[in-house]
């Protein structure tokens, strides 16, 4: 039974989908900049064993003594994990490779869909005055991800502006559809962000008016661009939003944080 005591928990969103290449820990970094930027504090917990998104945050690799792999299977305290960045009110829990083994490692544990969700409902969490929690997914379904929609309240979905973009995206959906029936009741789909786009090019606009005639007003107004801006910012070890303040990537992701903070998607539960 829950904590009538306990202050309301941070909204979590999984930034999801199968395909790579998408934009996911892109958008994990800047929409998490973005929103600190509008006065809120996040965590992003990064479960993709690539760890691209502790890597843009700066935090190196000898630096990672405790993880998210940590936090899930050897049930370490939220305090030992939790680090900060270099941006005021933006946190990271990091990855490693070690995460590669995990969904391997997770198929014999009893509540092997529910590691994340417990692990970030530790009262622990409430000293940190979250108000998001963004968890950037690995590039497949597999119990890494999972675990991440049974963690979240929403899915957040980077849709690359391409040929094959909304292929894969039903599976998507159907697991989504699978979690609210079973483990997770209240999850929902927070919204789909075009990534990459370029709105010069027939085919991207193409791909943006066939996701709105199929998913309408899933998907976010907000379009993010093809931007070199974008593409330099992570080997600088910082969010667009501070290594270009007046970027088209920057005005975008600021955009899609505003979008957001008038969704309608309860953080409950």
């Amino acid at each position: 039974m829950s904590d009538p005591t306990r202050p309301a928990g941070p909204k979590i969103v999984a930034i999801a989908n199968q395909k790579g290449g998408v934009g996911k820990t892109t958008t994990a970094i800047n929409l998490a900049a973005a929103l600190v930027e509008e006065g809120r504090r996040v965590l992003i917990v990064d479960i993709d064993p690539q760890g691209n998104a502790s890597t843009g945050l700066g935090i190196e690799a000898e630096q990672r003594t405790h993880t998210t792999y940590d936090l899930l299977l050897e049930d370490a305290p939220l305090q030992e994990v939790i680090r900060p960045t270099s941006i005021d009110g933006l946190l990271i829990a990091p990855a490693t490779t070690d995460l590669s083994s995990a969904d391997i490692e997770m198929v014999s544990t009893e509540k092997r869909s529910f590691l994340l969700h417990d692990a970030l409902r530790q009262p622990a969490i409430d000293d940190y005055k979250l108000d998001y929690v963004l968890i950037d997914c690995p590039p497949a379904l597999g119990l890494l991800t999972v675990n991440a929609m049974v963690a979240a309240h929403s899915v957040l979905v980077p849709l690359q502006s391409e040929f094959f973009a909304l292929e894969g995206l039903s599976q998507l959906m159907l697991t989504v559809r699978e979690l609210r029936q079973s483990a997770n009741p209240g999850l929902r789909i927070e919204g789909v962000v075009l990534t990459m786009a370029d709105r010069r090019n027939n085919l991207s606009q193409q791909v943006e008016n066939d996701a709105r005639a199929y998913l309408g007003d899933l998907v976010f107004q907000t379009v993010i661009p093809r931007n070199v801006r974008l593409s330099e910012a992570p080997s600088f070890a910082m969010p667009v939003l501070e290594y270009d303040p007046a970027s088209k990537g920057s005005q975008a992701y600021r955009a899609l944080a505003r979008e957001m903070l008038q969704s309608k998607v309860p953080a409950t539960a």
